[in-house]
């Protein structure tokens, strides 16, 4: 069976796709590596950024022997899988991204971080908070700054700007109507920069990869890969 790559999100985990295991194992070899810093796997002396977690999922594949391979990313996991195709083209079929931010700049970049405070997560979100710590232990408020560090490094200097042209093979771009962390137009600004792409807008769908509903993305990954 073809392989299928699934990734996790920033501050996210693997099991984020449980919901969807059992229906697409009936067509891939599921794959749902963890990105350095989450869940059990350590988080780097010298800290993260898009080009480590690029290098991570290179080393994977090359490890598990993958090529040609389908690979599905929410938020920072689609990011991390076009900078993958941009470097190992020859290795990628397809790709399909879904809340993924492309529109990085300094400012933004800025405002998003300032929100991974972990002592206000612990104050105004304490939910959240027990979710992280559930997830990636008591290392999780490390792995805020670290993340922080990682989207500031990113609005300096995004990989992809000026190069989605290069990426040839199929990408669908997915955002959810109500996502407060990506817009439809940068969704759409950069389905119209890749050579051989689609654009679905998923309704009523915010940015959490908790909060999409499984029937609807499953609907769209299986029109994506035509899987009957």
């Amino acid at each position: 069976m073809p392989n299928l790559v699934l990734l996790h999100g920033a501050l996210g985990h693997s099991e984020i796709f449980n919901p969807y295991l059992d229906d697409l194992s009936s067509y891939f070899t599921i794959h749902t590596p963890l990105f350095s810093g989450h869940g059990n796997s350590e988080l780097p002396s010298d800290g993260i950024n898009i080009e480590k977690y690029t290098q991570e999922l290179a080393e994977y594949c090359t490890e598990n022997n993958l090529t040609d391979v389908h690979i599905l990313g929410h938020s920072m996991g689609g990011y991390t899988a076009l900078c993958y195709a941009m470097k190992h083209p020859e290795n990628v079929h397809s790709i399909m991204t879904l809340g993924t931010k492309f529109d990085w700049t300094e400012e933004q970049a800025l405002k998003e971080s300032k929100m991974l405070n972990p002592d206000a997560i612990l104050e105004k979100i304490p939910h959240y908070a027990q979710t992280l710590e559930k997830q990636h232990g008591s290392k999780w408020k490390q792995l805020l700054p670290a993340i922080a560090d990682l989207m500031i490094d990113l609005g300096k200097n995004p990989p992809l700007k000026n190069n989605l042209s290069a990426i040839n093979i199929p990408v669908q771009i997915m955002v959810g109507d109500k996502d407060n962390m990506v817009t439809i137009d940068e969704s759409t600004t950069v389905y119209r920069e890749l050579p051989n792409a689609k654009l679905a807008v998923l309704p009523e769908t915010k940015h959490p990869m908790d909060k999409v509903r499984p029937n609807l993305l499953l609907n769209l990954i299986k029109d994506f890969w035509n899987l009957s």
